[in-house]
């Protein structure tokens, strides 16, 4: 996507404790034994109830029902379904409920080409999932996005990403996966065929600050949308999902194989995901859900993740300050199998387009099995860290204030390595991006964005004013 093309439509546009426990009744237990083990299941799950009350006390505390009226009730409930994960927005401009809010929902989910999918985005204006509703919009497919937009990083390059999709059509709703309540009116709104759910609560080194997020986004997210896939829309829709390299974890074989152990996470991050797979197993399983878990190799780009190394590395050297490489034990350089976005784009397209259809339905009757997969998308090429660095001062004309240490165990892992032959071979997957050309499109874009001039990027003359409102944009 050409970056001089975005900036005006980015800027410009606006968009508009009770707990029922039911016994049944079968009899008098026939031992002491199973007695006492009913008991300690009741106090489990009182224990359970406590804990989730403790972590999560606005999904108990706040009721959501969905309203065509009355301001203060839509503030409140939006207000609950966004609180899971900290966002500090203000409300948007879009009322929740009634005939208006379902036109709009269903103008932006309905496609504009013969045979065409109507597709949900979660993580809508997340890097990856911006662009891949650009791209499905592009091909006359019906998008209707879905973001929480909490504070992980600063949610204005979250608001320039919305901007840009409602220029392309695509609306994009302030609201959150774990609102169960929403998302059935969604499905009721509009038949969507298929979801590609990127909604998650990224980052491997940010889950030993706050763990939680994790476990409420990848875990209980995940479910949320599996439990309304399954049991209320109708027909049920084929669910692509962003898992991650990640959960290879401690594997040393290489490349890495969807054939390979991944019961060894190395990151809390990690697990959560390998979790999802393992759920999403059980929801295909009973349910009849066509599901498909893309590994994603790290994605890098135009309006990337500020939390990303290339990124932070960028805006460091940027305004002169230092940046930290990591080597292994034995000296050698951390190596990553970077992914330029355009590459996998075209890989989430080519698996929904491949999905297969779900075979369960709202009675909960499934007509045979449905379509489980996973594949890796990567670019079948590891690169050391130390040349991304050494491709991003060439492009930027400044030279890295460079720290190295040793690679602490804080979830990280020495080298990532993707074998993309079963997505090569079921959906055409040939990544062809190389890390020097797509870092050349990455800084024309950072450049432009953030409205820096190179000549004074070169000379070290950027003004502490401009660095300053670099870092507070990012």
């Amino acid at each position: 996507m050409p970056y001089s093309n975005v900036d005006a439509a980015a800027k410009g546009v606006k968009v508009g404790g009770a707990l029922m426990v039911r016994r049944v009744a079968s009899g008098k237990l026939v031992s002491a034994s199973s007695h006492l083990l009913f008991r300690a299941t009741i106090l489990a799950t009182l224990g359970l109830v406590c804990l989730f009350t403790v972590h999560y006390p606005s999904l108990l505390s706040h009721s959501f029902r969905l309203s065509s009226g009355g301001g203060s009730k839509r503030t409140a409930s939006r207000a609950s379904h966004r609180s899971l994960l900290g966002s500090s927005l203000s409300a948007a401009a879009v009322s929740y409920g009634g005939a208006a809010w379902d036109r709009e929902v269903r103008r932006s989910a309905s496609p504009r080409r013969d045979g065409g999918m109507s597709v949900l985005v979660t993580g809508a204006v997340g890097f990856v999932g911006m662009h891949c509703s650009l791209a499905l919009r592009a091909r006359g497919d019906g998008v209707l996005g879905l973001d929480n937009f909490n504070s992980y990083y600063e949610p204005s390059l979250k608001r320039a990403r919305q901007r840009l999709l409602a220029s392309r059509g695509v609306l994009v709703l302030d609201a959150d996966i774990n609102d169960a309540a929403l998302l059935e009116r969604l499905f009721d709104a509009a038949p969507f065929t298929h979801v590609l759910h990127l909604a998650a609560q990224a980052g491997v080194r940010y889950a030993m600050r706050a763990p939680q997020t994790y476990v409420a986004s990848n875990v209980a997210g995940l479910v949320s949308l599996f439990e309304v896939a399954a049991k209320h829309a109708d027909p049920q829709p084929a669910i692509v999902w962003a898992s991650s390299s990640s959960v290879y974890g401690l594997n040393k074989d290489a490349p890495f194989s969807e054939e390979h152990r991944t019961d060894q996470p190395a990151s809390l991050y990690a697990a959560t995901k390998k979790a999802g797979e393992a759920i999403a197993h059980s929801y295909n399983h009973i349910y009849g859900l066509s599901i498909t878990g893309l590994r994603f190799f790290t994605v890098y780009g135009p309006w990337g993740r500020p939390d990303m190394a290339y990124f932070f590395f960028a805006r460091s050297i940027v305004s002169g300050e230092p940046i930290t490489l990591f080597r292994t034990a034995d000296g050698a350089d951390a190596r990553r199998d970077f992914t330029y976005i355009d590459d996998v784009v075209k890989g989430c397209l080519g698996a929904l387009d491949t999905a297969g259809k779900s075979t369960g339905s709202k009675s909960g009757k499934k007509r045979g099995p449905a379509p489980l997969r996973v594949y890796n998308l990567g670019n079948t090429s590891p690169v050391p860290v130390t040349r991304m660095v050494a491709i991003l001062e060439k492009l930027l004309g400044k030279k890295a204030n460079k720290r190295v240490v040793t690679m602490p165990s804080n979830g990280d892992v020495p080298f990532t390595h993707a074998n993309v032959s079963h997505a090569a071979r079921d959906f055409g997957y040939h990544p062809s991006t190389s890390l020097d050309a797509g870092l050349r499109h990455f800084v024309d874009w950072f450049v432009h964005y953030y409205k820096l001039d190179p000549a004074k990027i070169a000379k070290g003359k950027l003004t502490k004013k401009k660095s300053m409102a670099m870092s507070a944009a990012s």
